[in-house]
């Protein structure tokens, strides 16, 4: 072998990648993600949660060409180094997606083409006009058609008739599919189901600000994301190689789902992470992706009521809150508690004051339920009302709103 092709297992190497690269085996990797830069011109900066470190990612170029003969001369090596059974992932965004495709398409084939995964997320800002960036791309090429695939089965939908998935079916003499039945007439039912193989949407929730993996670099990606592309195109002691490591997530999921792995990276502060990351891998569980997003909604189709008469903002999984007004009050949240069947008012009292009191409201609203119940309130700021009328009426009398009613609607609107 040559003495300058070699295949560094379980290495992190600092460099550029296109120089790094070329010192690798040609057709010794087993999967290449790469997280490169997405053209967005700008330089992006982050903290860490301790303030103490500030990572700094550049993304700016002088020109679109500028950019996709950087990204095109990196492909290209990426290329030759992939296992004829191998596949690549380029994650990108709007920015420059399409420059991307086609570069993948002439370098990879666009035959070799096999996927645009769509990872889906919530993010919020208020701040941009247009529509808000609610996904991202992941372009999923084979550098042949004997890539290897491992199919990921998920759970039916809850509206899903699963006797009618268990049934067996073929095809009658005008090509139509049907149920296959036996002699008697009787439905025949075929083997076991494993479930519904996995889309090319995945939702997997961003990395909220208190995630114990996050580590304050930017345009850090969520393990979970590495586990599912590492888990669908590679197996157990299979290379995987992260051109662009930035903090080391890729490699971080390869090594607890017990794959070898390369990681190059520019930056000195991103290689000193990844090793930091590597001696102690740390991973945030979902509890979205554990137990589904109904998991998270607990209010009663009453209360979801009372709370869209009066025009809050439902809260869920808060044993204190159940919503927040959309208008405030003084500049601060006003906090809503529906007193439940199986509370007292003075429990439903303790639940809200100390959960508002966590939030500086100004204003705590309690709507009682238990009509034989009378208590003490030695709270100025919080309003005990029977129902979501005289809710309205109580807020209107303590800050300046009128009531419009339209069509039986009750909303507020300010003075």
């Amino acid at each position: 072998m040559n003495k300058n092709k070699a295949v560094f297992l379980m290495s992190i190497i600092q460099g550029d990648c296109l120089n790094k690269l070329k010192e690798l085996k040609e057709n010794s990797v087993d999967m290449i993600y790469l997280d490169p830069p997405f053209y967005t011109q700008k330089k992006h900066i982050s903290k860490t949660r301790d303030n103490l470190k500030n990572y700094v990612f550049e993304d700016c170029w002088d020109s679109i060409s500028h950019y996709v003969t950087f990204m095109k001369l990196r492909l290209a090596e990426c290329y030759k180094i992939l296992k004829p059974t191998g596949s690549i992932f380029v994650h990108c965004d709007k920015s420059a997606s399409h420059h991307l495709r086609l570069i993948l398409d002439d370098i990879f084939g666009s035959d070799n083409f096999l996927s645009e995964i769509i990872w889906t997320y919530k993010r919020w800002s208020n701040s941009k006009k247009g529509l808000l960036n609610g996904h991202q791309n992941i372009y999923f090429y084979g550098k042949t058609k004997k890539y290897n695939f491992n199919t990921i089965y998920t759970d039916y939908s809850p509206t899903t008739n699963v006797d009618q998935i268990l049934q067996d079916r073929e095809r009658n003499e005008h090509g139509k599919c049907i149920y296959k039945k036996d002699e008697t007439g009787s439905i025949i039912y075929g083997k076991e189901k494993k479930g519904v193989p996995i889309s090319d949407v995945w939702s997997i929730p961003y990395l909220n600000p208190k995630a114990s993996e996050r580590t304050g670099y930017p345009t850090q990606k969520p393990i979970l994301l590495l586990e599912q592309i590492i888990k669908i195109s590679t197996n157990e002691g299979d290379i995987v190689l992260d051109p662009f490591c930035g903090s080391g997530t890729t490699l971080v999921a390869a090594k607890l789902l017990e794959r070898k792995y390369i990681g190059i990276d520019i930056s000195e502060d991103a290689i000193k992470l990844t090793h930091k990351r590597l001696a102690n891998p740390v991973k945030t569980e979902s509890f979205l992706l554990q137990n589904g997003k109904d998991k998270y909604l607990n209010k009663t189709e009453e209360e979801l009521l009372i709370l869209k008469s009066i025009d809050a903002v439902p809260v869920q999984r808060n044993n204190g809150i159940d919503g927040f007004l959309k208008k405030n009050h003084l500049g601060k949240l006003v906090a809503v508690k529906i007193q439940k069947p199986n509370e007292s008012l003075s429990e439903s009292k303790n639940k809200l004051v100390s959960a508002a009191r966590t939030k500086n409201c100004s204003l705590m609203i309690l709507v009682r339920n238990n009509m034989q119940e009378i208590i003490e309130n030695e709270y100025n700021e919080l309003l005990i009302v029977d129902n979501y009328k005289q809710l309205i009426n109580s807020y209107l009398n303590k800050s300046k709103f009128e009531i419009l009613d339209t069509n039986s609607s009750y909303f507020l609107k300010t003075n």
